[in-house]
């Protein structure tokens, strides 16, 4: 007896059992749009974060403007916009893509400021030296400056990896089938909610406990010399 509430210990076991499976396919779906999101946003903020650091303010501008247009409005709202108002230009993307798209262009204004905070970092006498060096102003930057910028940026990064993974079930709202919106269904088909929802609270917990283990693995790990030379 639990609140006035009879409970078949058994047969709630046998069930979590039972619905662990499908959830586990939701569990993929939640794993692969987190990926992708987290791989668009590294990139899409790497090109923001050169965009706002370049030396004319022509391009330095757009690219700020860009960023506070994405930062400033809701996923939500950028994820319909994709999902509803692009085939009305003719231009039909897959729901998952979609959705990976929203999140990672939703997360790329942030990690292009972890990537800017990462790139000023960088001691001025790094740019100097390889400038002696006679290096090309790309390879410095793909070869001493942002090798040096990405071990100091990596738990900031590791945060909003953490943070899309649990924004992906707003993908549910365009019928991606994640975690979430499996265990809701179950809720629905069987008129029992607290199981699945709970088994989802739990899978979530074991998820973020383990990215935010890799990411401080990493932080330790990778060296970060350099830095500090002025």
């Amino acid at each position: 007896m639990f609140f006035g509430i009879e409970w078949d210990t058994s047969s709630q076991w046998a069930f979590a059992v039972s619905i662990f499976p499908i959830l586990l396919h939701g569990l993929v779906v939640t794993l692969e749009a987190t990926v992708v999101g987290f791989f668009i946003a590294l990139l899409l903020g790497l090109v923001l974060a050169a965009l706002k650091s370049a030396p004319t303010r022509f391009v330095r501008w757009p690219a700020k403007v860009v960023t506070e247009f994405i930062r400033d409005t809701p996923l939500l709202i950028q994820l319909f916009f994709l999902f509803y108002v692009l085939p009305e230009f003719g231009l039909t993307l897959p729901a998952f893509l979609t959705g990976a798209l929203a999140l990672g262009v939703q997360y790329s204004a942030y990690t292009s400021e972890v990537y800017r905070g990462g790139l000023e970092a960088v001691a001025k006498g790094q740019r100097e030296a390889a400038r002696a060096l006679n290096l090309a102003p790309a390879r410095t930057f793909t070869h001493v400056i942002l090798p040096q910028a990405i071990p100091r940026i990596i738990p900031a990064l590791g945060n909003y990896l953490v943070s899309i993974m649990k924004d992906v079930p707003v993908l549910s709202v365009v019928t991606v089938l994640e975690m979430l919106g499996v265990a809701k269904i179950i809720g629905d088909r069987t008129g029992g909610y607290l199981i699945p929802i709970s088994m989802v609270g739990g899978l979530y917990l074991i998820m973020t406990i383990v990215a935010s283990l890799g990411v401080r693995y990493l932080d330790t790990h990778l060296p970060k010399r350099g830095l500090s030379l002025k």
